[in-house]
């Protein structure tokens, strides 16, 4: 037998030994780090499982709830979105903002306006969902509430910047056209017309609002607090 062959043989010998060695000292060691990583996995993997399931479970019963809605079952329907609250929360508060427009359609302009507040209230709902419901709640009272209580609701809106400005503009000009204060309904629809930021929805109803107060203003021997400046297409 050559050296080189005999040491080859030693050398392997000295390995198995040391995998032996190593495998007696660490093996138990091994094998666990190997199932924890495999029950990790699984895990990770069971869980992407169950919520997948379970959004689409939700989605299920949102829209059978919405179709309730829509078939004027509303009984039915409120009984669907309840549900709601407590096994998908997410779908949840889409199902209250549901309710809500529901009630009000059905003329229940008091229940409209208070499960929108609760909505508003609400720690869990993400803030511009809460912003969104103070809106809603708003248009709802906007004809028959004073200037002050809808500047209450809607005025921190009313700034440069956020994104419900014309909303809250457009509800106030409501309320103060409501109260016989045509001046101001004037400057907010106006102001609406002004900024270059409105959409194409809330310049129309402006425009329309408009062509409603300036024959008033002119009857009344009003002067109209400011001309619109409507930004001239380019």
């Amino acid at each position: 037998m050559s050296d080189d062959l005999l040491f080859r043989e030693v050398d392997e010998e000295v390995r198995r030994d040391e995998l032996e060695s190593m495998w007696k000292k660490y093996g138990t060691l091994i094998i666990a780090g190997c199932l924890g990583v495999i029950l990790a996995v699984g895990g990770i993997k069971g869980w992407q499982y169950w919520q997948k399931t379970q959004a689409e479970i939700g989605g299920q019963a949102f829209f059978t709830a919405t179709d309730l809605a829509k078939a004027g079952k509303n009984k039915e329907a409120a009984d669907a979105f309840s549900k709601l609250k407590t096994s998908h929360a997410g779908y949840a508060v889409f199902g209250q903002f549901k309710q809500a427009a529901a009630k009000a359609t059905a003329g229940d302009k008091k229940a409209a306006v208070a499960a929108y507040d609760a909505l508003a209230a609400a720690k869990t709902v993400a803030a511009p969902l809460q912003q969104l419901a103070k809106i809603k709640a708003a248009y709802l009272l906007a004809d028959n509430s004073s200037v002050d209580d809808i500047k209450a609701r809607v005025g921190q809106f009313d700034v440069a910047g956020s994104p419900w400005r014309n909303a809250a503009r457009e509800i106030i000009a409501i309320a103060a056209f409501g109260s016989n204060n045509y001046l101001l309904a004037d400057r907010k629809v106006n102001e609406i017309l002004a900024d270059a930021g409105a959409t194409q929805g809330a310049r129309q109803r402006a425009r329309i609002f408009l062509s409603v107060l300036t024959p008033i203003l002119a009857q009344k021997g009003l002067k109209e607090k400011s001309k619109s400046t409507e930004p001239k297409a380019n």
